[in-house]
């Protein structure tokens, strides 16, 4: 059940980031210097990933009420597959983490060249607002509260922050809650607000919120681990990314501080943690709760 609602989520997400993204829509398509930032912008985000945030999102909304307005769903989750893509983007570049693939292809700065990267990777961040604040049928209020909490998430307080971090600390000693205080902020953030934002769409209660913020962060935590536990164990052709990266450029992981056992042990922990936040919600969150165990268990 849960590979079908994964593969369906994708189609269903990825056909909303398309509608979006047509070029027709841009008045700089008109202009043939500005064609190849088009392809580079549809390129990096139509290039496969596995959609999580959004389907967080979707999830973390049919877990608290009823969905009385898809399209309003789709486009938050198209904001937040934005936000993220043009992370990767940034990620990738040669003064980030300088990594020359990304999804099982070239990064957007080899295949479009490092100012037409800069440039699709900020266009995305800026569209991710616009989406909020203008397409569908959100209220005023609504739509503060979705770019408020992703704001927050992508900026210095979050996913910024957290990338500023990951940097200053190459070849550095930290310690365990340091390394924690990073990735909650760097890959943390941005999941736990899928999960928010999916909560506020419908209207969730402050109670919804609480528990559904502690999920959030234990899985955004979770997921970051496994990756820092597949970076090592997956070949790049499987992880659609370069290997052993991390311990190249002697970056402090989990598993290069606790260990490798106790990192997956650590998942397991963030997993039950968060399994047990949802336990005031009804069978609904069934698949919030299938996706906590997913994250640990990934092979890619």
């Amino acid at each position: 059940m849960f590979d079908d609602y994964l593969k369906a989520h994708k189609e269903r997400i990825e056909k909303i980031i398309s509608k979006y993204l047509d070029s027709n829509k841009f008045k700089v398509g008109e202009k043939s210097e500005c064609l190849k930032l088009i392809e580079a912008i549809q390129y990096s985000t139509l290039s496969g990933g596995k959609r999580i945030r959004s389907m967080l999102l979707y999830m973390a909304a049919e877990a608290c009420n009823e969905i009385k307005d898809d399209e309003m769903i789709g486009i938050a989750g198209a904001a937040i597959e934005m936000m993220h893509c043009y992370s990767l983007i940034h990620d990738d570049l040669p003064a980030m983490d300088n990594d020359n693939l990304r999804r099982g292809k070239p990064s957007c700065h080899i295949a479009f060249g490092e100012s037409n990267a800069i440039l699709a990777g900020d266009a995305l961040h800026s569209f991710s607002y616009e989406l909020l604040s203008t397409a569908g049928n959100f209220s005023n209020e609504i739509r503060l509260k979705l770019i408020r909490q992703l704001s927050k998430a992508a900026g210095i307080n979050g996913m910024v922050g957290g990338q500023a971090i990951d940097l200053a600390v190459v070849g550095k000693k930290i310690d365990p809650s340091e390394l924690q205080y990073m990735h909650q902020l760097k890959t943390g953030a941005l999941i736990s607000s899928s999960v928010l934002m999916g909560a506020i769409c419908v209207g969730a209660t402050n109670k919804q919120l609480d528990s559904l913020k502690i999920y959030g962060e234990a899985i955004g935590l979770a997921f970051q681990i496994r990756d820092d536990i597949l970076d090592l164990e997956t070949p790049a052709e499987i992880l659609g990314k370069t290997s052993g990266s991390d311990k190249s450029q002697n970056k402090p992981t989990y598993p290069s501080l606790l260990g490798l056992e106790e990192a997956k042990n650590q998942c397991v922990n963030l997993c039950n943690t968060a399994i047990e936040a949802l336990n005031d919600f009804d069978e609904r969150a069934n698949l919030l709760r299938e996706t906590a165990n997913y994250i640990i268990l990934r092979s890619f």
